[in-house]
């Protein structure tokens, strides 16, 4: 059967599913996406999760390669750095990498109506409220909960962290599957615009107000608005179990948060008024069934801690666009080298988005913390090619694995720790003499 006989069929009209589907269309495929909720272009339901999204370089190639990036980073806000608030409301700016490295503030719903337009112009079949009941992996066909069906010679499952076809593989032998939801949600808030519709604070870095157990962060949106994300435990001491008046938010906020509490006018109603969200990293193999392929957060969701979870949705569209190509379009070749290349990937990125999370909301405002991101940043401006931060590697280096760039993070952070030891070297590590790093960094790879 030829390309532009088969039929595709995309469960799941978000980020990925709608990337995805622009990959097939410009392939010659016949698409048909479908989606539970309503036409986001039409509708802005999106059951509370319109959290800003960080895009970064892995997540800019496929649109790149798309011939999108144009019309996307008009929908963007570089952000070139953290910037760190203590309880007093004294401010530390920390590079991301290099002059020029940035990530970007894009809104999630912006994002994804841009590319279902996208879709549509490439003569996609866009099906809205349209929910998956069960699926045939053999045969291809996806039964809908009003009844109708629809047959396909390929199924791509982008349908998100509680994907339907996930779970309708759960349900099939020798299927391994493991959730882990963090003693942590997450509630959205906002920063609005000042009267001028400027932003409250600087606009070019992601802001962090690290407090050790818990933690709020803002992204800049293009109206002059920030939206802020509080992270939390569910229960315990500092936790949403206790905010539970009006009073209690605000004493929360002026206790930790002070400088945020007098740019946030409307806290207390969007506590009111957005839900608290769990946070949830899923693990899954195999991806593929009969004719039904996982791709995105359906077959890894991860926490949200290194922005990396679009970003790494994005090229697992990337990656089996290329091995449709390296195969020749043979969906069964394809599909189990796709697996078999991303899982160690995917595994890589859950594992570091966990970590990242008390790096985030405690390490980052740690004085030896703040003293090995330092030297690490020399190291990287003497050596740029030979030492270069974990935090570049994921988020800058759109061509090395999750996984190299995860080992590779671990042979540094032993070579740090070494270095960290060494008697004097806190004091006189300006005039010090890296070249032995260097040499014992090749040693080990």
């Amino acid at each position: 059967m030829s390309v532009k006989e088969t039929t595709v069929a995309i469960v799941g009209g978000g980020l990925v599913g709608s990337v995805m589907a622009c990959y097939l269309a410009r392939r010659g495929y016949r698409v048909s996406l479908f989606e539970r909720r309503p036409d986001p272009r039409i509708s802005m339901i999106d059951g509370g999760r319109s959290i800003n999204l960080a895009l970064s370089n892995r997540g800019w190639k496929p649109l790149e390669e798309l011939g999108l990036a144009d019309e996307v980073e008009k929908l963007v806000i570089p952000m070139r750095g953290r910037m760190m608030h203590n309880e007093e409301g004294a401010l530390t700016f920390q590079p991301y990498g290099r002059e020029g490295e940035a990530i970007n503030s894009v809104s999630r719903g912006g994002l994804n109506q841009l590319l279902l337009t996208k879709a549509e112009s490439l003569g996609i079949s866009l099906g809205f409220e349209s929910t998956v009941a069960d699926v045939d992996f053999e045969k291809g066909i996806l039964l809908f909960a009003d009844g109708s069906f629809f047959t396909a010679d390929i199924i791509l499952g982008a349908d998100g962290a509680y994907s339907m076809l996930r779970y309708q593989m759960q349900r099939t032998e020798r299927f391994n599957y493991s959730q882990y939801f963090i003693e942590y949600g997450y509630k959205e808030l906002a920063i609005p615009a000042d009267k001028e519709g400027k932003h409250r604070l600087e606009i070019n870095a992601l802001h962090i107000w690290p407090r050790g157990k818990f933690m709020l962060i803002a992204l800049p949106n293009l109206d002059g608005s920030f939206t802020c994300t509080l992270f939390l435990p569910f229960e315990g001491d500092c936790s949403f179990e206790q905010l539970c008046s009006h009073e209690a938010i605000t004493s929360f906020f002026r206790e930790y948060f002070p400088d945020a509490l007098e740019v946030m006018p409307e806290l207390k109603e969007d506590f009111d008024d957005n839900p608290t969200s769990s946070l949830v990293t899923i693990r899954c193999f195999p991806w593929s069934r009969g004719k039904v392929l996982l791709i995105g957060d359906a077959s890894h969701g991860i926490v949200p801690f290194y922005g990396q979870g679009m970003n790494s949705g994005f090229e697992d569209c990337r990656v089996l666009n290329e091995l449709l190509e390296k195969h020749n379009d043979d969906w069964q070749k394809v599909m189990h080298a796709f697996q078999e290349q991303r899982k160690p990937d995917t595994e890589a990125i859950a594992d570091l988005a966990l970590a990242n999370f008390r790096e985030m909301r405690d390490l980052v405002a740690d004085d030896d913390f703040l003293l090995r991101k330092k030297i690490e940043a020399r190291l990287y401006e003497l050596y740029p090619d030979k030492w270069i931060p974990l935090y570049s590697m994921v988020t800058f280096r759109e061509d090395m694995r999750y996984s190299v760039a995860k080992r590779r993070g671990e042979i540094q952070q032993e070579i740090m720790d070494k270095v960290m030891k060494q008697e004097g070297f806190r004091e006189n590590w300006e005039s010090a003499d890296f070249s032995w790093v260097i040499n014992e960094l090749a040693g080990r790879q």
